[in-house]
């Protein structure tokens, strides 16, 4: 036995704690919902992409059950064998006509979805040039692929012009973005991204998973949001955060992609298919977001409220349109006790900190759902401008 191994990793795990960088994780035991229990105390929780509130929808849950009657617990396969079964299929076909694509397919999750699409499409020939800010799947699934890698300035269309042009002796290029850089919600130039890489003959790729299901007239995500719908070669998602909270995750886009993806992408190759229950669940998801505006209306006037209010108070905000809205506090240690005193007044939230975003950046993400009623956002508010004044952030 290497003794030194588990010293060194004591020793870092020391240095995490001392640095205000430790994450601990908290218990809950319900289910995740606007009001949720940690230990014995019931608290708004103020932290979770359940954007739209369907997490605990009971509508979703009973088409859950209703699941295992025809398709059993698990497939206990992955899809090529014999783990596709007919509503695998569906979900895939609603997808593709709620985004506008040709076709999808579905992954365990997007980072699954992430990890296995750069390696399978592109090699040393090729170029893929991604946003500094991009999701840790995105960069991991890029250094999985023997592309060329460049990188631009968040949302910097000047700096991804310029690597445009240095990269156009590669075979095939793509631009990879978020849809919204999910620590500070900020939507993308995907306007300027689509005109760019028509200018010099690129592809567009985009991770969507914090705007699919509410961005945009219909809740088709960013690129209905940025008027560019049909004009992304690829779309990455999730089910795990506005359509359901679950897990799961999918590619949509040109069937010739699409086709190669089932044919050599790993993730989807060497994992069980999604589990029958959380598609079945999905396709009610897609019902429910497909009838109407209100819960995407009601999402959008939180974020205001919120917004509004706690500029008023002085916080410092990233500004924005989007539910996930930061309150920047910039030292570490700061947000960890930041949030351990809000959750003394009843209200949920973590301090963000690095590795999870840059060091001297630490913020409380907050996130808006649609499950909050505005008794709850001023609940939420008063208990910040409490904390705020009592550790002098305000």
């Amino acid at each position: 036995m290497d003794n030194t191994f588990y010293e060194n990793l004591k020793q870092q795990l020391t240095e995490v704690k001392n640095n205000g960088l430790y994450k601990p994780e908290r218990v809950i035991s319900s289910p995740q919902q606007a009001v949720i229990t940690v230990g014995n105390n019931k608290v708004l929780n103020f932290c979770a992409n359940n954007y739209l509130g369907l997490a605990n929808n009971p509508e979703i849950i009973e088409a859950a059950k209703q699941s295992y009657g025809p398709y059993g617990f698990g497939t206990a396969s992955v899809r090529f064998i014999c783990g596709t079964q007919t509503v695998h299929k569906e979900l895939e076909n609603r997808l593709s006509h709620f985004l506008e694509t040709e076709d999808t397919i579905l992954y365990s999750s997007c980072f699954d979805a992430n990890g296995g699409l750069f390696e399978t499409l592109f090699g040393p020939e090729d170029a893929i040039i991604s946003d500094s800010l991009n999701h840790a799947s995105i960069i991991d699934g890029i250094r999985l692929c023997k592309a060329k890698r460049l990188r631009y300035n968040n949302n910097d269309m000047a700096d991804l012009e310029k690597q445009l042009i240095d990269s156009q002796d590669s075979r095939h290029r793509l631009i990879a973005t978020d849809g919204v850089f999910s620590m500070d919600g900020i939507i993308a130039n995907l306007k300027g991204i689509c005109d760019l890489a028509d200018k010099y003959k690129a592809l567009v790729m985009i991770d969507d998973c914090h705007a699919v299901g509410f961005l945009g007239a219909k809740g088709r995500g960013t690129p209905e949001y940025c008027d560019v719908m049909g004009r992304i070669d690829i779309i990455t998602g999730t089910l795990g955060k506005a359509l359901g909270g679950a897990s799961g995750g999918y590619i949509a886009g040109r069937k010739e992609i699409i086709e190669w993806l089932r044919q050599r992408s790993r993730p989807y190759l060497f994992s069980n298919a999604l589990a029958p229950s959380i598609t079945a669940a999905s396709l009610k998801v897609l019902d429910l977001i497909e009838k109407g505006h209100d819960l995407r209306q009601r999402l959008i006037d939180n974020s205001k409220r919120f917004r509004e209010k706690m500029t008023a108070l002085g916080f410092t905000l990233v500004q924005g349109n989007h539910p996930i809205i930061p309150v920047m506090l910039g030292d570490a240690k700061l947000a960890q006790d930041f949030a351990a005193q809000m959750l003394e007044h009843g209200i949920y939230v973590i301090g963000f900190s690095f590795p999870v975003v840059p060091h001297g950046k630490a913020r409380i993400r907050t996130q808006m759902s649609a499950a909050h009623s505005p008794a709850d956002i001023d609940r939420a508010v008063a208990a910040f401008a409490s904390v705020g004044k009592s550790l002098h952030v305000i």
